[in-house]
């Protein structure tokens, strides 16, 4: 006997634990603000009352959506359960725009779904060399009076508006930081503790410099140690730098839309915020 239905909190646990063995060293507590952004956006496919299968489909607003978490257990795979899910996912965002990152084994499938290509990411990882990431406008520790600034930041180079998410995504952060010039907040960026190390994200800014400020002091908080960042390929003076600090290109995904493309202010997107939700 199977059914599709809504996960709870410790079925999502579940799911990003699944990831964590697929290799994509999600952050410990991810969990948490995942299911803030949408409760009713993640399912699992049971199959005598085991999880089988397993996807998020969160419905940011009634325009857009976003698609991940897309794992089948590996012993129940090439029996039609994954595609199963993924149709109730795709059901449930219904008529609004969706996107994921797709990694490029899997993007000619999303294309003959309808998906197009928006822009290309790759991961850079390791320990960044001390002072290399530094930008000349000085960031500070996130307080929590900024945070109707930074939601307002987060909408301007995000798809939608996730106050819920953000919430609670900022509650986990191992490192907040913000950079703020005559009295306007122009930057501000998250790491979270993972499987391994730490992942940075979101990193949104209006400049490279602004960028560089706020991982200086995120590396600087969390003394040396391991970190990721998903950066869009344009952001070609921002890569240069994580590479001069020692970080290392990994793999690639590219972020894919199906539907009219969110217009968003692209240039301040260092970081996107996961791969899983966007």
């Amino acid at each position: 006997m199977s059914e599709i239905r809504v996960l709870n909190a410790g079925e999502i646990r579940q799911l990003v634990s699944w990831a964590g063995e697929e290799g994509w060293n999600p952050g410990l507590g991810d969990a948490v603000p995942f299911q803030a952004a949408d409760p009713s956006g993640f399912f699992g496919l049971f199959v005598d009352g085991q999880m089988v299968s397993g996807i998020s489909a969160v419905a940011y607003d009634d325009a857009y959506g976003f698609i991940g978490l897309y794992i089948t257990r590996p012993d129940m795979r090439g029996k039609g359960y994954g595609r199963r899910v993924w149709d109730h996912g795709m059901a449930y965002l219904g008529n609004r725009t969706i996107g994921l990152d797709g990694v490029p084994e899997q993007q000619e499938n999303y294309r003959r779904m309808g998906f197009v290509t928006d822009y290309g990411t790759a991961r850079w990882s390791g320990v960044a060399k001390p002072g290399y990431l530094a930008g000349a406008s000085a960031s500070r520790s996130f307080e929590p009076d900024d945070f109707d600034a930074v939601l307002q930041l987060d909408g301007d180079c995000f798809m939608a508006s996730r106050r819920d998410f953000l919430r609670a995504w900022l509650a986990q952060a191992q490192s907040a930081r913000v950079v703020a010039k005559d009295g306007r907040l122009v930057g501000f960026g998250t790491a979270r503790r993972c499987i391994d190390g730490y992942k940075v994200g979101p990193l949104f800014a209006r400049s490279a410099d602004i960028a560089f400020s706020l991982m200086g002091g995120m590396t600087d908080d969390l003394s040396g140690s391991r970190i990721d960042i998903d950066c869009p390929l344009a952001q070609t003076r921002f890569v240069a730098g994580l590479e001069s600090a020692g970080l290392s290109r990994g793999f690639e995904t590219a972020r894919m839309f199906r539907g009219a493309v969110p217009v968003i202010d692209g240039e301040c997107v260092f970081g996107v915020s996961s791969l899983e939700l966007g």
